[in-house]
């Protein structure tokens, strides 16, 4: 059973703010990667629906919450004679 994924405000944030960050320190192409990345990572639980924790403040209502935190990592960008 698939599931819509709705992105917090916050979390819409943080990510315009991981784009900003790589846009300038390695490329608007790898800012875009990146996010993609992360986005895509996130839509994982429209048919994953186990995945994630459980968000424990949230318990009280007849949905189920879940959320993910996940540590993206690239691989070093060299950009201008400088590794980021």
């Amino acid at each position: 059973m698939a599931i819509k994924v709705i992105w917090t405000d916050f979390a819409k944030a943080e990510l315009r703010k991981i784009f900003d960050y790589y846009k300038v320190k390695a490329s608007p192409m790898v800012a875009k990667s990146l996010v993609k990345g992360i986005v895509k990572k996130g839509n994982t639980l429209d048919f994953q629906t186990k995945i994630g924790q459980k968000e424990e403040l949230l318990s009280e209502r007849p949905q189920e919450f879940r959320y993910l935190i996940s540590k993206y990592m690239t691989k070093p960008v060299q950009h201008r004679n400088s590794v980021y």
